[in-house]
């Protein structure tokens, strides 16, 4: 356990400590948040893959006071350093992505091509070793008995953490805030492609009993087939009918408790970006209008831990980078939200 009777939890945020400012090491931390610097199939605006180290930096601009959660930071909340490994690698990669959307894109046919022949099963390949490197790490800590967040990155880096936190809890069920299915078999050829993250979850993880989503307002027929001949697995919650409830007179607190009955007692959250009003994230991978206040989402979570289920462990995606700090600034705050509530619904 760290010595916090040195530390000012009220003064400004000190650049030579942790996230947040805080002064936990990996072994004092209950809560350890791990980076991955990945976006090899992004489909539009490229950055999530630089955006831990932005949203460390934006962190230190974040009060420690969070009367969700009583202080639940003192338990510790500690982020490791990007691997630079996986961030070269990721670029490698997106370039030869680029390369290979901007030819397919043309209605060129990849097989005429060697080259983008090559380039595709490299891209993939690169994938499936970031799958396996994500499900390594993150087991690693489930089994020291930490508790983990991933921070992305595009959405598909959660694919590995889902596997190693279904050994460890057994079936439990995805809350994911998000503008998009993400349920593509397969996207512009990727196979883990962030656009495929919950299709591959839920056909690799047998654990996954229900998969919720809220702020859906993008996506396509074939994505709509398997929701409805999911058999209830999936639940998706449209961005515009949540809003004309609203507007017919349902309260948020109505549709919130609707929501969490769908959900079982161990629950996941997955957070893209993109399920916020991009007034919030405007440079996040792949915007689309509407979408949920900060709040909003909020309250839904602080419902879901009173409801009596246990947040297990949750992912922030597809945060992007801007000139400002704006995006970063939010996902920040996304971010110590969440993590102060997972700390909070896993007592010592």
């Amino acid at each position: 356990m760290a010595d916090l009777s040195g530390f000012d939890p009220n003064s400004a945020g000190n650049p030579n400590n942790n996230i947040f400012g805080l002064p936990f090491s990996e072994e004092d931390a209950d809560l350890i948040i791990l980076p991955v610097p990945w976006e090899v199939t992004v489909s539009y605006k490229a950055g999530t893959a630089r955006a831990p180290e932005h949203i460390f930096r934006a962190s230190l601009q974040v009060d420690l006071l969070d009367n969700d959660t009583n202080d639940a930071w003192r338990r510790g909340i500690y982020m490791r350093d990007v691997d630079r490994a996986i961030l070269l690698k990721s670029d490698y990669l997106r370039k030869e992505a680029e390369l290979y959307i901007n030819y397919i894109s043309q209605g060129e046919n990849v097989n005429d091509n060697k080259f983008m022949c090559k380039t595709l099963k490299e891209v993939n390949a690169g994938s499936v070793f970031l799958n396996n490197w994500v499900y390594e790490q993150t087991k690693a800590l489930l089994d020291k008995g930490k508790l983990v967040a991933l921070l992305g990155g595009d959405h598909s880096t959660p694919l590995g953490y889902y596997k190693a936190i279904a050994e460890k809890y057994g079936d439990f069920g995805i809350l994911q805030i998000d503008a998009h299915f993400d349920l593509r078999e397969s996207y512009e050829g990727f196979v883990y492609s962030h656009a495929s993250i919950m299709y591959n979850a839920l056909k690799e993880i047998p654990q996954i009993k229900k998969l919720v989503q809220v702020g859906v307002r993008d996506f396509g027929d074939n994505e709509w087939k398997i929701v409805c001949e999911s058999n209830a697995r999936i639940v998706p919650y449209f961005d515009r009918d949540l809003k004309e409830r609203m507007y017919e007179g349902q309260t948020w607190k109505q549709v919130v408790d609707e929501i969490i009955e769908h959900l079982p007692a161990n629950v996941y959250i997955s957070f893209d970006a993109d399920g916020l009003d991009p007034k919030l994230c405007p440079h996040t991978g792949t915007p689309v209008m509407g979408g949920l206040e900060t709040e909003q989402a909020f309250y839904l979570f602080r419902k879901i831990i009173t409801s009596g289920r246990k947040l297990i462990g949750f992912d922030l995606n597809e945060v992007g980078v801007s000139s400002n700090e704006w995006d970063e600034n939010v996902g920040a705050r996304v971010l110590y939200k969440l993590s102060n509530m997972l700390l909070a619904c896993n007592p010592n």
